[in-house]
């Protein structure tokens, strides 16, 4: 039973619905959790009168519920209980499909999704303590919800453990299209909807009028520096719009934070809602789920094409599109991701639950990893390609004293290696004497640092060899009125106080630009 407190919650979420819908239940009586599935079910159908339960007694073995709008199936269907993190999955099915929820697309991000080729059905297995399944749930949902070619399905891989043993799941979110793999780990809407594009196509959108958008200044990038770019740019009065895959940026995928100076401890999810609330108290429009396709920042008039066919010119650009974790770019590694290979050990560490794992990289998030990654596995090494350690001393200790954890520094990976269906080891070259060594191991979490995002503006910008985007002390480039900030430029430190201080350095330059009639 729902617990009054989240029942009043849901009662006020589903106060304003206009459609009826019904959650058509199909259950084994005889299964363990039957009663606790309908109760649960029936607990949040209760919130509302537009709101009802259908139940099917079946022989099959599982539980799950099906979404019907009127009485007609949307696609939507949650094979086990949404609770947990799963549950605001579940609300915001219903109020999508209701054309409510501040997570709905915008024409262009739509206008993509019903150009889809069909028919696709997708499955997402999560676990309900995954904090990054929902948002990928959340987003096929939608996409479900808008073209009628596809379905989805939200698989609980507890409930489900053999098809999860079957499948040599790993890593979760893991979803498959039509059976075969498509994703594994965190993702956005935009993301996902790009592989989407990739596999089976889109149809021509001959009859669509290209949507084209000007402004004064354009932010691309939606994390600390582009936020705080937008923000320092819209208190100039100046029409601006971020153009990013999510608001957030590499923020979102950071568990911890204690080093943003004036708060003390918040965490990679809050401090991106609180970058979204500050940015919506200004007239900045945003435009996420975008994906830069072509650049011209030539002239005085830069423009920037994204995929979809969304056009968006402005005098003024700012770059501040992050950095992205760095793969360790050997043999087998790409062909294990998902299946021994990871880059969350929060997400993924409990499928390694008693087990041998690796944490490649010395730094603060490779020793915090395998400090996280102690408590639940049997026995954790590091490997460090430096001669010492890059990580804050205080965590190096923390490290040390930990009975199931080992160190190797001077240590340089050379080869991911399995037997075709799961990781076995890791072949390491030890940088002193030469030697190779594999050791024998069930997973390999990468934590190796970060490469900028940097690919689209190559050719019309000066980079240093790692791809960073060349920029003075005012965050100026070498073309006139483009701009960068934060960890795709050069600026030394990649930390969020330094990305927010150089985002506002790079909007007051461009607004100094601008007054001075240099754009």
């Amino acid at each position: 039973m729902l617990e009054t407190s989240i029942l009043d919650q849901v009662r006020s979420v589903f106060q304003h619905l206009e459609a009826r819908y019904i959650f058509h239940i199909t259950y084994n009586p005889e299964h363990e959790q039957a009663q606790e599935f309908i109760g649960f079910l029936n607990n949040v159908a209760s919130c509302s009168e537009k709101l009802s339960c259908l139940l099917t007694e079946t022989d099959n073995p599982g539980l799950e519920f099906t979404l019907l709008k009127e009485g007609v199936e949307t696609g939507i269907k949650f094979r086990g209980i949404p609770s947990g993190h799963e549950f605001t999955s579940l609300l915001l099915a219903v109020l999508n499909a209701d054309g409510k929820g501040k997570n709905l697309p915008d024409e262009a991000i739509s206008r993509r999704i019903k150009a889809l080729q069909g028919p696709v059905r997708l499955q997402t297995y999560v676990s309900l303590t995954c904090t990054n399944c929902p948002d990928v749930v959340q987003a096929l949902n939608i996409i479900t919800l808008l073209n009628p070619q596809i379905t989805h399905e939200m698989v609980d891989g507890a409930l489900y453990q053999e098809e999860v043993d079957a499948l040599k799941i790993q890593g979760v979110p893991s979803v498959y299209a039509n059976g075969k793999l498509l994703h594994v780990g965190r993702g956005s809407l935009g993301e996902l909807l790009q592989k989407l594009e990739q596999t089976f196509g889109s149809a021509p959108q001959t009859d669509e009028t290209p949507i084209q958008r000007e402004f004064d200044v354009l932010v691309l990038g939606g994390g600390p520096a582009g936020a705080s770019a937008a923000i320092y740019s819209a208190r100039k009065g100046l029409r601006v719009a971020i153009v990013a895959e999510r608001i957030g940026g590499q923020v979102k995928e950071t568990v911890d934070i204690e080093n943003l100076i004036s708060v003390p401890q918040t965490t990679g999810t809050e401090l991106a809602n609180a970058l979204r609330t500050h940015i919506e108290h200004y007239p900045i429009e945003i435009f996420e789920e975008r994906k830069i396709e072509k650049v011209e920042l030539q002239g005085r008039e830069k423009s920037i094409s994204v995929i979809g066919g969304e056009v968006f010119t402005a005098p003024a650009v700012i770059i501040s599109t992050g950095a992205s974790w760095r793969k360790l770019n050997v043999e087998g590694e790409a062909e294990y991701i998902g299946r021994g290979v990871a880059f969350c050990p929060h997400c993924d560490g409990p499928f390694y639950q008693g087990k041998h794992v690796a944490v490649i990289g010395g730094g603060n998030s490779g020793i915090e990893a395998a400090i996280d990654l102690a408590g639940i596995c049997k026995k954790v090494t590091i490997f460090e390609f430096a001669d010492t350690l890059k990580a804050d001393q205080v965590l190096q200790e923390k490290a040390r004293n930990l009975p199931n954890v080992e160190i190797f520094t001077s240590s340089q990976t050379t080869k991911v290696d399995g037997n075709g269906e799961n990781v076995t080891s890791i072949r390491i070259k030890d940088r002193l004497t030469g030697e190779e060594r594999d050791y024998p191991l069930d997973g390999i979490f990468v934590q190796i640092g970060l490469a900028a995002n940097s690919a689209p503006f190559r050719d019309s910008l000066e980079t240093t060899p790692a791809g960073e985007i060349k920029i003075d002390t005012f965050c100026r480039t070498t073309l006139r009125g483009v701009y960068a900030a934060g960890d795709v430029s050069n600026v030394p430190y990649k930390q969020i106080v330094i990305a927010m201080g150089e985002g506002a350095k790079a909007a007051l330059s461009a607004f100094d630009d601008r007054i001075r009639g240099v754009i």
